[in-house]
């Protein structure tokens, strides 16, 4: 079991380097599993008002493993603050959480995606507490390939996405799918665009939903800048 997870890892490392490589700049905090805003802003000697301010927060209490936040004012040094450095080393389901930077554009690519679902566009790519977006419909609703790739992952590995898949496209662009109730591709399978992959469940999730996220090098970006209007 602990050598098939090291495989696991060992794959999500090779796609996602992007999401681990990246250290918080000063006067930045990446949250830990475990933290609180109020025990993060009592380490840092601040008040739980100004990391929500700083930070724009709209709740205090939803915070994320992997979450960068601000906890001095703009200029201020992290070692001024105590800020610990990030860890060594970060476990592979943290990682495909963890990406640093989310950019809404990717200068000079192209890709061409399909709708990966049909179904109710819950909620929307926001570049801060959603990454990517939620598609809800009925449990079974086929989930089809966004566009042509081979899978580079197929399985349930990964803490918090339930049945996954993530296909790589080209060098720049890979897709992920979460909350899978059954998975119908292989890693290593090629696919067609619109082929399908799997179907709709709530593996890891309180509804029945499709969570879907665009990376390009690494970095979540706004898959709606690449689908077809709805």
């Amino acid at each position: 079991m602990s050598s098939a997870r090291a495989l696991i890892g060992a794959g999500l490392l090779v796609l996602l380097a992007a999401c681990a490589s990246t250290p918080v700049g000063d006067g930045q905090y990446r949250v830990e599993r475990g933290d609180t805003l109020s025990r993060i802003a009592s380490r840092h000697g601040q008040s739980v008002q100004d990391l929500v301010r700083w930070n724009r927060l709209s709740d205090p209490d939803e915070i994320h493993v992997g979450q960068v936040l601000r906890v001095a004012p703009a200029g201020a040094s992290t070692t001024s603050t105590g800020t610990k450095p990030p860890p060594s080393s970060v476990s592979p389901d943290q990682r495909i959480k963890n990406a640093p930077a989310v950019a809404d554009k990717a200068p000079g690519a192209r890709i061409g995606l399909n709708w990966p679902a049909d179904g109710k566009l819950a909620r929307s790519f926001n570049g801060s507490s959603a990454k990517g977006i939620t598609i809800t419909n009925d449990a079974g609703t086929p989930v089809k390939a966004a566009a042509a790739g081979t899978v580079a992952y197929a399985g349930s590995g990964l803490r918090g996405y339930g049945n996954l898949i993530i296909i790589q496209h080209n060098p720049s662009f890979l897709t992920i799918y979460a909350h899978n109730r059954r998975l119908d591709v292989r890693e290593g399978e090629r696919v067609r665009q619109g082929q399908k992959i799997a179907e709709m469940g709530n593996s890891d999730s309180t509804r029945v939903q499709l969570y879907f996220e665009l990376r390009y090098q690494g970095t979540p970006t706004n898959p709606a800048r690449f689908l077809p209007p709805r």
